[in-house]
């Protein structure tokens, strides 16, 4: 069964760096695309990244994605976090036929057919 399951949240000082991972199962990771979405309490679930190219204003020139088809983990690489990042992150699979990243909106959950659990991102001094 396809399966996503985030890992690598913690505590990180302002200004420090965190790699989240998102190891996913059931199918292959060079065939799909993945995003990454964060949800601070009481806030909404807000898109961070949509593929490996297209970023929220909020995050962008502070976090990149990559992937390793090898081991069928995407990453999130977060630096110089700020305590406004602190969230659960979640990665998600975009739905086959849904918009390219970049053409449309690019978090929309109904675009997303599979989603982990998420980790735990604190940045706080």
């Amino acid at each position: 069964q396809v399966q996503l399951v985030e890992s690598g949240g913690g505590l990180v000082q302002p200004g420090g760096s965190l790699r989240l991972s998102c190891e996913v199962s059931g199918f292959n990771l060079d065939q799909y695309v993945i995003g990454w979405f964060r949800q601070a309490p009481g806030q909404e679930r807000e898109g961070v990244s949509c593929g490996r190219r297209y970023y929220a204003d909020s995050v962008k020139g502070r976090f990149t994605f990559s992937r390793d088809f090898a081991t069928n983990t995407a990453y999130l690489q977060m630096n110089n976090l700020k305590p406004e990042d602190t969230a659960t992150y979640y990665c998600a699979r975009r739905r086959p036929g849904s918009p390219d990243c970049g053409s449309g909106s690019n978090w929309r959950s109904s675009d997303y057919d599979n989603w982990g659990r998420g980790t735990q991102v604190t940045v706080s001094s």
